[in-house]
């Protein structure tokens, strides 16, 4: 440690002991006062300062010894030394409970400066591998980075990554770091095989402590004499994810038995959501590539015409300022309109002719049909749509060749869109799925996240959990139905700055709160709008608001879990297809409620009532206690109460003023015992 910085921190610790000292003297100080009205002391003020000693030690001899400690960043063991030094030396006991009191603070301050040191690496490792995948230009040399920097920062003895194949239906190392054995570098394994397969089958983080003696996956002898040939022994695995699939796994291993703390499986899991974003980077790459390559060579094919046929040069110029600029199937349509001297209509593939569509796409060349021309846009097989020349039956063959160009620069242009829309969706649903498995802890980062995807973190939010009720027929249509939900509620999310994401079988949705607005009718309104986008019956279940969800990740993972808690009572109700939150099931919701808001359903129910007590200093609460507890018989609540029988009608007709007239129904009444009856457990009722 150098000279600026040890002073730094004496001067650091020596303030922190110093304010640590003045709790201790401002403690005390309160515990004086707190003493009640007839003299007798409180029960604060019977606790001593400081356990053993009986006043605050001194600051200004006790910390010499400790601040020196932390300025040579010593050991916690050295933290022993200062005490058994005094005692040894046989000096008084007061200064000896000074080191003792002093010590815990010491070593506090330096546990602090050991952890902020560890946050400032691990975050400076995840900088500069962010900083890689921006500018990616080698995959294998940024994943490569990061099992290194994994390795190293959980201090671990072999890190690796392992990708799946596909094309083989099977896995394979993709890096090695601090590998020795040829063997284990070069292992395929079959999908679900060994602690990987496990952890890409429940997309969860999997650790264990001793690998041959754990019998939660399966072994094989393939993999086991890989992993015995290393020699490892304790494994951590996180699951590499796009959106909700898994593509590979990232591990860290030792060679020793070890348990591997919750901020490194955590730590590990930011390396693994960064490695996957590599990936996918590499891959839109590619995908961006391939298309820039069709594009090209549209545009030789124009290039080449364009010396013959002027006007054919002239459209050819126009598509591709369209493209460069960003325009739309529209504006190709009205391009070739101008050029053809007709009408040039984009068509979907619904609304176009089906037989000389379905001509079109497999011949590849437009079709006459009556009086018009019709040119299919297609892409790897899938219909998009169609170009129709409107009312122009006598076509040459190069406008018929302009035609079918314009459709296929209309086809990159929707395959440009979609796949721009789908890396849209998946990121906004990476950001939810980190926010629900509390991922990425790191305030600032989420929030600069939600900040490019339009989303405020900081807003209060509704999580809901969507579902579709239609059965579907087989397993494909059943995938059809929830990637349509999925879509439907991401467009609904992007529109609404929230984010959306596939889970559990199910859409799950974080929406801001808008103001003057509640978590039930956020639900039942996005159950409608996913009703009619998917044309099919939705249910939602929706969470109580939830604040601060950058700095509280976790809180989102509780919010899905209320959320999903209220849609299974919707469809045990039979409610399918509406939406609710917790707080539209009276006592039901404390059950499906997550944080169990016992205070506020006790203050919905019966709050007017605690309050008129309150303020009138009246007995309605235990009048309702004594009435309900007499089988609600006027005449044995008086009896119970000692008072005369026109006073508990008195009390009990200002209760249902407070409460309403219908408060002796029985769904009111069964809500009022339990509402007494917590109140009463709380405490608040014996005051």
């Amino acid at each position: 440690m150098s000279r600026d910085h040890a002073q730094s921190a004496e001067r650091s610790v020596a303030a922190g002991l110093a304010d640590a000292s003045a709790d201790d003297r401002s403690a005390d100080d309160r515990s004086a006062d707190d003493r009640s009205g007839d003299g007798a002391p409180s029960d604060a003020a019977q606790v001593p300062a400081h356990d053993g000693a009986g006043t605050a030690p001194a600051p200004g001899s006790a910390e010499a010894p400790f601040l020196e400690l932390l300025a040579r960043g010593a050991s916690a063991d050295a933290y022993e030394q200062p005490v058994l030094i005094a005692r040894a030396e046989g000096r008084p006991a007061q200064e000896i409970a000074a080191l003792e009191a002093v010590k815990p603070l010491a070593l506090r301050v330096r546990s602090e400066l050991e952890g902020r040191r560890r946050r400032e690496a691990e975050l400076s490792a995840l900088f500069e591998t962010a900083h890689d995948l921006a500018g990616l230009r080698d995959l294998d040399a940024v994943l490569q980075a990061i099992v290194q920097r994994a390795r190293s920062l959980l201090g671990t003895d072999v890190a690796y990554l392992s990708l799946n194949d596909p094309a083989r239906g099977d896995t394979y190392m993709r890096v090695t770091e601090g590998s020795v054995a040829a063997r284990f570098q070069q292992l395929r394994l079959g999908m679900g095989e060994g602690l990987g397969g496990l952890v890409a089958q429940t997309a969860r983080p999997y650790v264990t402590d001793d690998y041959f003696k754990d019998d939660r996956f399966q072994h094989t002898l393939t993999i086991d004499s890989g992993v015995r040939d290393e020699g490892l022994v304790a494994i951590l695995g996180v699951p590499l994810m796009l959106g909700p699939h898994v593509i590979g796994v990232l591990f860290a291993a030792d060679r020793r038995a070890r348990v591997f703390e919750r901020e490194q499986i955590a730590l590990l899991g930011s390396f693994a959501a960064l490695a996957a974003a590599a990936i996918d980077t590499a891959n839109l790459l590619t995908e961006t590539r391939s298309a820039l390559s069709d594009l090209e060579r549209a545009n030789e094919i124009i290039r080449d015409r364009s010396g013959v046929i002027e006007r054919a040069s002239d459209v050819h110029d126009r598509l591709a300022e369209l493209v460069l600029r960003g325009g739309g199937v529209h504006d190709v349509a009205a391009a070739v309109s101008e050029v053809l001297d007709g009408t040039v209509e984009f068509a979907e593939a619904t609304a176009a002719p089906a037989e000389a569509l379905e001509a079109s796409r497999a011949d590849g060349h437009a079709v006459r049909h009556a009086d018009d021309w019709i040119a299919a846009v297609a892409a790897g097989g899938e219909l998009l749509g169609a170009l129709v020349l409107r009312g122009h039956p006598g076509l040459d063959p190069v406008d018929q060749r302009t035609l079918e160009r314009a459709a296929m620069v209309t086809s990159l242009l929707l395959l440009a869109r979609r796949s721009a829309a789908e890396a849209e969706q998946r990121v906004r649903g990476e950001l939810l799925d980190d926010l629900l498995d509390a991922r990425d802890r790191d305030p600032r980062l989420l929030r600069e996240r939600a900040s490019r995807l339009r989303a405020d973190l900081d807003a209060t939010h509704v999580v809901l959990a969507a579902r579709l009720e239609g059965t579907a027929a087989d397993a494909d249509q059943e995938a059809v139905a929830r990637r349509r939900l999925w879509s439907a509620a991401s467009h609904l999310a992007a529109t609404r700055h929230g984010l959306a994401a596939s889970r559990d079988g199910g859409t799950v949705l974080l929406l801001p709160l808008e103001p003057g607005d509640t978590a039930t009718e956020t639900a039942r309104r996005t159950a409608r709008h996913l009703g009619t986008a998917v044309h099919d019956s939705v249910t939602v279940g929706a969470s109580a608001p939830v604040e601060d969800l950058a700095a509280r990740p976790e809180a989102v993972a509780a919010a899905y879990e209320e959320g999903r808690r209220c849609l299974d009572a919707l469809r045990l109700l039979g409610r399918s297809g509406d939406g609710a939150a917790a707080e539209d099931f009276g006592f039901l919701g404390l059950l499906l409620a997550g944080d169990r808001d016992i205070a506020g359903f006790v203050e919905r129910t019966i709050g007017q009532v605690v309050a008129y007590d309150e303020r009138r200093g009246t007995d309605l609460v235990r009048t309702l206690d004594a009435y309900f507890a007499s089988g609600m018989s006027p005449v044995h609540t008086k009896d119970a109460l000692h008072v005369h029988v026109n006073t508990v009608a008195q009390r009990l007709e200002r209760v249902g003023r407070l409460l309403g007239d219908d408060w002796q129904c029985p769904a009111r009444v069964l809500e009022i015992q339990l509402a007494l009856r917590l109140h009463r457990l709380s405490g608040a009722g014996q005051r």
